[in-house]
């Protein structure tokens, strides 16, 4: 397995990973067990996700594309006032 992101917190670690295996690439969590040490260890660069090696090219992509995303708020704006 091969690194292949540090998310910044165990929100986005989480998502990150649903992501990946929504598209059926095999992913692990490193390091989310570490949060309850936060004061004895650094509070950041706890958490990273590992996948195969051929699924790295692939993952990446998603999770690029995913941190570029914006969020769509028309649409949210437009479902309420219906």
């Amino acid at each position: 397995m091969i690194k292949i992101f540090s998310p910044d917190n165990s929100l986005e670690a989480q998502c990150l990973k649903d992501l990946l295996q929504s598209h059926g690439i095999s992913c692990h969590l490193g390091g989310s067990y570490l949060s309850g040490a936060i004061g004895e260890l650094p509070a950041a660069g706890l958490l990273a996700l590992y996948v195969e090696d051929l699924d790295a090219g692939r993952a990446k992509q998603l999770i690029e594309d995913y941190l570029m995303a914006s969020p769509v708020l028309e649409d949210l704006t437009q479902a309420r006032e219906d």
